[in-house]
This record gives structure tokens, C-alpha cells and sequence, in this order.
């Protein structure tokens, strides 16, 4: 299987997790009725049930009667494969692995537990099929396979979608005896964490394996809610990316673009997936406002995705009807669009390291300086993939480390070696320190570490910690070369950086200015943080060579308070560093803006997006309006002389004039979304 670019670009998940307290399983279910509505919304693949959370199975399986829906009427999945083949609609086949609530319930011995031996997950008298299953268990061999094999032999089987596949440590009896024979200690913590993953690694490497050997073009996915750095080490296991990414149902709108900026970059097929829902999943009968849907899943063709809606089939089996035709009006968008998609790769200048590599995280747990930096950049129009320590650092231009990216010695050798090369380098506040952060451990930066700062009344340091008053404020005053945009006083870093010195030879763009004095108990001033007290105490930004040091935590504050100076500030300074960048335009910071390249075709594509989230409610944001924007300037960097400037999918050319390796031309109006074709 070509693993690059297989996947069709309108899919479904369609979510079937039933009772058994609900009878009439699939009663009106219509093949036809249900095939022709998916025809008519444009759907070309949906993912079907062959067990749900509940461990209800959704076909006739002969393996385990027992498990077989008690109030299904039919050969359900068979009926739907079958159906949606006749009318060339791809169906993968979905089951569940660590949620069964009646494997959990017959096999608790199977289900993992925590550090005091309690089960992992629901409580026995909570509503939710939660518990973890354990894949270290004999559940895999006992049940799971076989139940694969099934799938396998009975259905017709173009993937196969497994869900709940997570980092769970326990201390299980099982798990313990595997620890025992690897030679770790089940008691120590951290190596049933490193453990765990290790395990999770080998059971998804040994299924996909397993998979495989039966039927080699089986697309694969193993789904945990979120993909980040830890994903790199198991690619292999996998034949594409599912990047579940609800921005109502916990995710926020930033997920998708912080993950699949990094998932684009590790060499197979990414699909984005949203939900139809106005929360999340499980929430019947709702609808997303038609709006929010548009840009979900036009930000997956901008991000070089495909596109995926969740939606939940009713226990009867009868297909909404609105619901199709609400997720036809986006899909029948995106059928007109595939053709300046199909095959494109991302144009980036700027690669963002994750302190996920470092920190970890999740769907829920994103790091704050991702995050900030995601939208920092974003609403500057920058173009940028998000890296690890493994990735290819030569295509880019630009290297942020932002906020907290330790720096041992081998990065240190990689980071210098594109800086020898040409690159460019821009760090913030602990970024560069060696990882036992008492030192820098790149000396491009051209900063010493004078001290570790103030500490606060627990005891802890304050630089980098979040106070509800700003206790530590610090406060920054450009000099002229970072100063575009600003007025000439002090701007408040909101977070404590780091207090360092310049090298000699570097260049100071700007400096600290101190508070009279921290907030304490014991010396205070008005309601927050103490005023400046007008004293130039050390440098705040610094330029060595193609290096810029921020001593502040700068995307972190941004990302808590979003003050517009921080966003200047960096954009000034990566102005520095990047003087022609790939895109300008002259509309708001609102415009989400990508530049991606069909080679085979000779043209770049230009994305806008122009969607407002809103905090209407007070648990999730959500988009309702559409805001137009009219005649909106663009400069792209190009290769070459351009042929044209054409608004597709509409097809209306555009004036456009080239100046020194740029084209410059106006877009009359983005509704939404439009894109734009230069022909090279």
C-alpha cells in the first residue's frame, strides 16, 4: 500500500455505541435508504461498528454469540458493507480495545489498576463503560485476535479502525510478571510509565503485524485522541494518521492545527476528523451550525488532510436524513475543491520544535508554548510545520525553540550544523538550557545564565510560573530594530524570564526593565503586579549572528493573555530573520492563511480561511457567522515567473504584477474560504 496519498478525501465515522437496555437494534435500518443518503452527501468511505464500548458485536458472528447485540435484528455491518459497496463507498471497520464494558465485567482480572490496586476507569455504581482494558493481558490472546480474525474472514474489510488504544501504566499481576522478565522494577513508577508505552508500542507493532499477514492493503489506525511526538517511534504500525480533533468536545480549536502540523511531517496520509455534534460524542440528535462545520473541515484541505465527521447512528438504525444534508452542503464544497488538493505538500519557512518530545502531552494537555506559538503564528500568516529532535531541519528557514526546549549535546550538534549551513535561529526563555538547566548548552545563542531568579514564598522559582497577579512581573523596552509597531515604554511580561547576560559580540535588541520590587505580603502596590521602576537591569532579546534569544517566556504569554506587544515583538524579530517571508496580506489577524505546492502540476494553492470562534457559551467556542472580507492584498514568495492568478474552485483570473520574486494581486472577497491558484 502507498501510504503517502491513498485516502478519500469525505469521510464518516459513524459512531454506534448501543444498551442492551434498548430493543429494536437496526429494526428500520435500509440499506439503499442509507447507501443513497451517504451517495447524496457526497460521502465516499464511513466507518462502520463491529463491536461498540458496550462489547456488543453488530454482525453474525459465530466466534461469540454471547456478545452479539441481544435486540439486534440483522446482519447489521454485513448489510451496510455491502450496500455501500454497490455504490463504491469505502467502508473501515470499527472495534474498540481497551473500553469493553462486557469484557470488563466478565474478566476483571484483565483490566488494568492503579498504584493502590484499584481498577483503572469507572467506578463500579458510575454510569460508563470506561475501565481499561490491559494489553498485556491474556485479553489480546484470548479474545481480541480472534475477534479480528473474524472481522477479517466474514466481512469484507477495507480498514480496520481500532479505538482506545493508550498509555495505561498498571500494577496487574500480568503486568508485574512481563515488568519481572524485562528486568524492571514493577514497584518503581517511572518504568512502569516507560514501561507502558514500551508495551503499547510492541502490542500495536504485533497487531498491525497480525493484520497484515492476512491482508496486506488493509488500511490500519489505532486511535487514542491524540497524535504527537511519542507517535514517531511506532509509524511503521500504522498505514495513515486519524487526527480526532473535536474543537466542542474537549479538543478546542487549536488541536487540529498544533497535531497536524506535526503529523504531516512523518511521511503518511493525515485525515482530520471533526464531529457533526454541537458538543461532542454521544450527543443525539444535535448539529453543529453549518459555519463551524466549513471550517473545520476546509482547515483539513488547507493543512494538507483529508476530512472525516463523526456522526452516531440511532439504536434503530435509520440514517438522519438533516444530518446528510447538512454534511453534504460542506462535502459537496469539498468534492469541487480535491482538485487543488490531491497530492500537495505544505510550503513552510518556519520549523516550531514541541516541548511535547519533552513533557509529554495530550488531546486535553497541550503545552502552553505550542499552543501560543500555533497561534501566534497563525494570525501573523507565518507558514510552519511542527518538529521533533529526529526531524529534517534543512527545508526551513527558520527554527523556533519556544519556551522550553532542552538542548543536550546532540541537539546542540544539530542545531549548529543548520546554523553552519545558513539557518536561523530563534529560542525563548528556557530554550537552549541543557537538561539539567544550570547552564546553556548552545552557545549560538550568545547568553550565559547569570542566575536562577527570585524564588517564591513556597520556595519555588518564579521564572515561568503563572501567578494570579502577575507577582514577578518583569517589563520589556525595545530598541529600534524591535520596535516597529510599539510605543517607545515599557511592555509587561506578565510571566518571570530568565536573567542573563549577552556575550560579548552579541547584539542587545532589547532590555529588561524591573518592578520596584515582587509582590509579597510583605511589599505590595495597587491591586497587581508593582510598576516599572524605570532602571534598565539586563537584556531581554539579543541577536548572535542568525540566533535570537528571548529571555522571556513569550508564546506561554501569549498563549494566557495574548498581549498584542508579544506579538509584535516576535513578528519584528522574525522579520529579522526572515525579511521575504512565503505570505503577506493586508486583512485581519482573523485570517488563517496557508500556502501548499502541487508539484506535479506546477502551481502553488493559497488557502484563506476567514471563521471567528466565539465563546458564546460558557464551556466551548463555536462559530455561527460568516464574515466576509473584500479586497484583500497578497504578496507570496514564488520559484519562478507566474502564468496566473486564478480564484478557484470559480475560476475567475485575477491581475497580479511580479516584484523581486514576488506575486502581488488583490482577492475581491473571501467568503469563508477561497483559494487561489498560482500557476508557475
Amino acid at each position: 500500500m502507498n501510504r503517502a496519498d491513498f485516502l478519500p478525501y469525505r469521510e464518516i465515522h459513524l459512531d454506534f455505541h448501543t444498551s442492551e437496555e434498548i430493543s429494536g437494534i437496526g429494526a428500520d435500518f435500509d440499506p439503499d435508504e442509507f447507501a443513497d443518503t451517504l451517495v447524496k452527501a457526497h460521502v465516499n468511505s464511513i466507518t462502520c461498528f463491529a463491536r461498540c464500548h458496550h462489547g456488543w458485536i453488530y454482525y453474525d458472528t459465530e466466534l461469540n454469540p454471547e456478545r452479539r447485540h441481544p435486540y439486534l435484528t440483522r446482519n447489521l455491518l454485513k448489510e451496510q458493507i455491502d450496500a455501500c459497496h454497490a455504490r463504491g463507498i469505502r467502508v473501515p471497520i470499527y472495534t474498540t480495545v481497551q473500553w469493553d464494558h462486557f469484557t470488563a465485567r466478565r474478566h476483571p482480572e484483565w483490566i488494568c489498576t492503579d498504584e493502590q490496586g484499584r481498577i483503572v476507569g469507572t467506578p463500579p455504581f458510575e454510569a460508563g463503560f470506561y475501565r481499561e482494558m490491559n494489553v498485556n493481558s491474556p485479553y489480546v490472546e484470548e479474545f481480541l485476535k480472534p475477534h479480528v480474525r473474524e472481522i477479517m474472514a466474514m466481512l469484507p474489510t477495507d480498514g480496520l479502525f481500532f479505538d482506545i488504544v493508550r498509555v495505561i501504566p498498571s500494577t496487574d499481576p500480568y503486568t508485574q510478571d512481563r515488568m519481572r522478565a524485562a528486568g524492571l522494577d514493577p514497584a518503581n513508577a517511572e518504568q512502569r510509565a516507560r514501561f507502558a508505552l514500551d508495551s503499547l508500542n510492541d502490542f500495536k507493532r504485533e497487531l498491525s503485524a497480525f493484520v497484515w499477514s492476512i491482508n496486506p492493503e488493509v488500511s490500519l489506525f489505532f486511535n487514542a485522541g491524540h497524535v504527537g511526538t511519542r507517535h514517531r517511534a511506532v509509524v511503521d504500525a500504522y498505514s495513515h494518521w486519524e487526527l480526532e480533533t473535536l474543537p466542542s468536545g474537549g479538543w478546542g480549536y487549536l488541536h487540529f492545527p498544533v497535531s497536524t502540523r506535526y503529523a504531516r511531517t512523518l511521511g503518511i496520509d493525515v485525515l482530520g476528523m471533526t464531529g457533526k455534534f454541537h458538543t461532542s460524542w454521544g450527543d443525539f440528535h444535535s448539529f453543529k451550525n453549518l459555519a463551524a462545520l466549513q471550517y473545520e473541515v476546509f482547515q483539513m484541505l488547507a493543512m494538507n488532510a483529508k476530512c472525516m465527521i463523526g456522526d452516531q447512528l440511532p439504536p434503530r438504525g435509520r440514517i438522519e436524513r438533516s444530518v446528510y444534508e447538512l454534511i453534504g452542503k460542506v462535502y459537496a464544497e469539498v468534492e469541487q475543491k480535491e482538485p487543488w488538493c490531491h497530492g500537495a505538500r505544505p510550503l513552510c519557512d518556519i520549523a516550531v520544535f514541541t516541548p511535547e518530545e519533552f513533557a509529554g502531552g495530550s488531546a486535553g494537555q497541550l503545552p502552553d508554548a505550542t499552543k501560543g506559538a500555533t497561534r501566534l503564528l497563525e494570525e501573523a500568516a507565518q507558514q510552519f510545520d511542527i518538529v521533533d529532535s529526529a526531524s529534517d531541519l534543512t527545508p526551513y528557514r527558520v527554527v523556533i525553540l519556544p519556551d522550553a526546549i532542552p538542548v543536550d549535546a546532540s541537539l546542540a550538534g544539530k542545531l549548529d550544523a543548520y546554523l553552519a549551513q545558513g539557518g536561523s535561529l530563534l529560542a525563548t526563555f528556557e530554550s537552549g538550557l541543557n537538561p539539567d538547566k544550570n547552564a546553556f548548552g548552545l552557545d549560538a545563542l550568545g547568553v550565559t545564565l547569570a542566575s536562577d531568579g527570585p524564588i517564591d514564598a513556597a520556595g519555588n522559582l518564579a521564572r515561568g510560573r503563572v501567578y494570579d497577579r502577575s507577582d514577578f512581573v518583569e517589563y520589556i523596552l525595545p530598541r529600534p530594530e524591535l520596535a516597529e509597531g510599539l510605543p517607545p515604554t515599557e511592555h509587561a511580561m506578565y510571566i518571570r524570564g530568565m536573567d542573563v547576560t549577552a556575550q560579548t559580540g552579541s547584539q542587545v535588541l532589547a532590555d529588561i526593565v524591573p518592578s520596584y520590587f515582587d509582590r509579597t505580603w510583605e511589599h505590595f502596590c495597587s491591586h497587581r503586579h508593582t510598576p516599572s521602576a524605570g532602571q534598565i537591569r539586563n537584556p531581554a532579546v539579543i541577536r548572535t549572528g542568525n540566533a535570537i534569544y528571548f529571555s522571556s517566556p513569550i508564546f506561554t504569554i501569549y498563549q494566557k493573555v495574548a498581549p498584542l506587544w508579544c506579538k509584535r515583538l516576535l513578528c519584528n524579530a522574525l522579520d529579522l530573520l526572515i525579511p521575504e517571508p512565503l505570505l503577506r496580506h493586508t486583512g485581519p489577524s482573523t485570517i488563517r492563511a496557508t500556502v501548499n505546492e502541487q508539484a506535479d502540476q506546477r502551481r502553488q494553492i493559497v488557502h484563506l480561511l476567514h471563521y471567528i470562534p466565539e465563546r458564546r457559551g460558557e464551556f466551548f467556542d463555536i462559530i455561527e457567522d460568516v464574515i466576509p472580507l473584500y479586497d484583500t492584498a497578497l504578496s507570496v514568495r514564488v520559484p519562478g515567473i507566474v502564468k496566473s492568478v486564478v480564484a478557484v474552485p470559480q475560476g475567475e483570473a485575477l491581475p497580479f504584477e511580479m516584484h523581486g520574486g514576488r506575486v502581488e494581486f488583490v482577492v475581491p472577497s473571501i467568503d469563508g474560504h477561497q483559494m487561489i491558484e498560482l500557476q508557475l
